[in-house]
């Protein structure tokens, strides 16, 4: 047993000291972890702007949808018509916002697809007045009930495929099978999004607008 001067006469302890070295771990291990992300800022660059991008297998539908506010090279009319001709669905649904009480972007799609291939007899143009994908894959519920459409491929471009996978699964009613596919879009490259202003327009864009959905989507079931 210590006797009471042995006690006394012990060295106190630094308290100081585990806190130092404990701040300086922290900073060793900060500085690793930037390092790290630094070196391969590339690869996880890349995986990033790939998260975005997710595209089924096609199969036997009744309609091929072609969703709204396709870009200026039309990527997304090329894709659905080259469904169409592999003859997966009989009819292409050209989906757009009005732009003036005459004149829609359906109606630019429809020739787009004209243009590819694809006979005006199975072009549905379908102008509707939603301001984004949640509003617009809605409308388009009411088109395939109506159709009695059971089984849809629904085309967009490659950034939009997952967010538009997502709001289609809370929208439409179950026992409906839609299929997304993706349509390469000539502004926005997975692997190097982050070299063009387009690539990083759409990045952050998606990044909000997958949040907003969401939030809207919260409620429903």
């Amino acid at each position: 047993m210590a006797t009471r001067g042995s006690s006394r006469n012990a060295a106190p302890r630094n308290p100081e000291r585990g806190g130092i070295i404990g701040k300086l771990v922290s900073v060793l291990f900060l500085i690793a972890l930037l390092g790290g992300l630094y070196i391969f800022r590339y690869p996880l660059l890349g995986a990033a702007g790939g998260f975005w991008v997710v595209s089924d297998e096609p199969a036997p539908a009744d309609a091929i949808v072609i969703l709204g506010d396709d870009n200026y090279e039309a990527d997304r009319a090329t894709r659905g018509a080259e469904l169409y001709r592999g003859r997966w669905a009989p009819l292409v649904v050209a989906s757009g916002r009005y732009l003036r009480p005459y004149a829609s972007i359906a109606q630019l799609m429809q020739r787009d697809l004209t243009e590819r291939g694809v006979p005006a007899s199975a072009v549905v143009v379908f102008p509707h007045r939603a301001a984004n994908t949640l509003e617009e894959a809605k409308d388009l519920r009411q088109l395939a009930g109506d159709r009695h459409w059971r089984h849809v491929l629904v085309v967009t471009s490659n950034f939009h495929t997952r967010r538009t996978r997502y709001i289609f699964r809370r929208v439409w009613p179950p026992g409906s099978e839609f299929r997304v596919i993706s349509a390469n879009d000539v502004n926005y490259d997975p692997s190097a999004w982050w070299h063009t202003r387009d690539g990083l327009k759409t990045f952050l864009y998606e990044s909000v607008s997958i949040c907003v959905a969401a939030w809207e989507l919260s409620g429903s079931k």
